[in-house]
């Protein structure tokens, strides 16, 4: 992935990538990331972040005083901020469903969702603590209501299989940072093809224009191309080009199943050390968050020293981790031999 962003960096300085095969690359990707989440290549988008998928779609839906979106508190910051602007500006209600030790099941989702619901909005994967929700269940609560489902699964896309049509996912932005080994600055972005007439672009420009009939007239994609209305940032679209051809090659079915085990042992003896984890013990996911118990200061020391990387959660009162493609047994006995001292 670095080399095939310093290619780049490289070529462009010495002489310019000329414009129609960058915009190659560009639909290299999306036919890429189609593959890997079992979509339709018309259903995908390059955007530059995560937020600006959720953006889209609220923008499209019409949300007016009286509907309602329904969250849970794992959700990632700009849903919060999002829906909180809304209730102030269009006078919509959010309701939010509280976790229960790190679990946000479907009957919790089940008490807030009634036929004013017009969005049910998760993160697939947790940044908190990698709770995994259970995508289908949702899509079939909000379907049933006449609502849709929106996906925020940066913390899932490239760690975990996916199929979106089986699934039924409405929406789904997913920046490429995380799991798939990208940079900053592209997000995929993906609308079920049926609902593609109902989500229209927030923005214009001239990447969302199919053709020209007449000068100085415009007819818009009708597929997902159409929420690509500027030059995109062209080095971020190199480097997650590369980064895909790596995630498919070893494919996402066999990360899962190597990590996500990994992360359950993990789980199961930090328990056993006496820790309180904030993750469910059967969570399918490879992410995992636990209250260490000493100060912020000695863990970061402890850690640091042993060569673990790590973030910290809840103003450093826990500590997130997550297990990779890249780490191995002997990964998990170092870091648990550390908080074996903190017991």
């Amino acid at each position: 992935m670095v080399e095939a962003t310093t290619a780049f960096i490289e070529a462009k300085a010495d002489n310019p990538v000329l414009l129609g095969t960058m915009l190659e690359v560009n639909t290299r990707v999306r036919e890429k990331f189609a593959n890997l989440i079992h979509a339709d290549v018309g259903e995908i988008a390059l955007l530059s972040a995560t937020s600006e998928g959720e953006n889209i779609v609220t923008s499209a839906l019409d949300l007016r005083k009286g509907d309602n979106v329904v969250i849970d508190n794992l959700h990632y910051d700009t849903t919060f901020v999002l829906y909180n602007h809304l209730a102030k500006t269009r006078g919509i209600e959010l309701r939010i469903v509280e976790n229960v030790d790190g679990d946000a099941p479907l009957e919790a989702f089940e008490q807030h969702v009634d036929e004013r619901t017009r969005l049910i909005s998760v993160s697939w994967v947790s940044h908190q603590n990698g709770f995994r929700h259970d995508l289908k269940a949702l899509a079939e609560l909000a379907h049933g209501h006449n609502g849709h489902l929106y996906v925020d699964a940066i913390q899932g896309v490239g760690a975990l299989d996916l199929d979106v049509h089986d699934a039924r996912v409405d929406f789904l932005a997913c920046g490429t940072y995380k799991w798939l080994f990208a940079g900053y600055g592209v997000a995929a972005f993906y609308v079920r093809a049926d609902l593609l007439d109902e989500i229209s672009p927030d923005r214009i420009g001239w990447r969302n224009v199919e053709h020209s009939p007449a000068p100085y007239e415009y007819e818009l994609y009708r597929d997902a191309r159409k929420f690509e209305y500027a030059t995109p940032a062209f080095a971020a679209v190199y480097q997650l080009d590369a980064a895909l051809d790596y995630v498919l090659r070893l494919g996402v079915s066999e990360i899962q199943r190597y990590t996500v085990p990994k992360a359950n042992k993990l789980n199961l003896s930090l328990r056993e050390q006496g820790f309180k984890v904030m993750t469910p013990a059967s969570n399918e996911s490879p992410t995992l968050a636990f209250a260490h118990g000493i100060s912020q200061a000695a863990a970061k020391r402890a850690l640091d020293d042993a060569a673990i990387q790590y973030s910290f959660r809840d103003e450093g009162a826990q500590i997130r981790l997550g297990v990779g493609v890249f780490n191995n047994d002997d990964d998990i006995e170092r870091l648990l031999a550390v908080t074996r001292t903190w017991a």
